[in-house]
């Protein structure tokens, strides 16, 4: 059974820094590309970044790049992502994704392309 579990949200100040975790309980999904997207309030949900199923090649949004860093440490089935110089337009409900097994980082660019949600972890930037 697949299950999603994020951690880490919460109140930062901008500038700050934060990592948020997602672990895989189910240890299902270890060839699995995986990824984070965000909605924030009265917005759709928007990618954020990927990582893809060996865990080499990443693949992020244009607005988080160079400030948020997605990896995956696969014994303990869990991914990352250390978000750096948190901005007052990153607050939003932060959700762990996962994708098809060896698909590629970029897959995760088209939401069509999750096949399992996490339930969301809020992180609040204040200023």
């Amino acid at each position: 059974q697949v299950q999603l579990a994020e951690s880490g949200g919460g109140l930062v100040q901008a500038g700050g820094s934060m990592r948020l975790s997602c672990l895989d309980s189910g240890r299902t999904l270890n060839n699995y590309v995986m990824g984070w997207f965000r909605q924030a309030p009265g917005k759709e949900r928007e990618f954020v970044a990927a990582i893809s199923g060996g865990g080499g090649i990443n693949h992020e949004a244009a607005s988080v790049k160079g400030r948020f860093t997605i990896s995956r440490d696969k014994p303990k089935n869990t991914v990352y992502m250390q978000m750096n110089n948190w901005q007052p337009g990153d607050t939003a409900v932060y959700y762990c994704a996962a994708g098809a097994v060896w698909a590629s980082a970029q897959s995760m660019g088209n939401m069509a392309n999750v096949k399992y949600w996490g339930r969301g972890t809020q992180v609040t930037v204040s200023s």
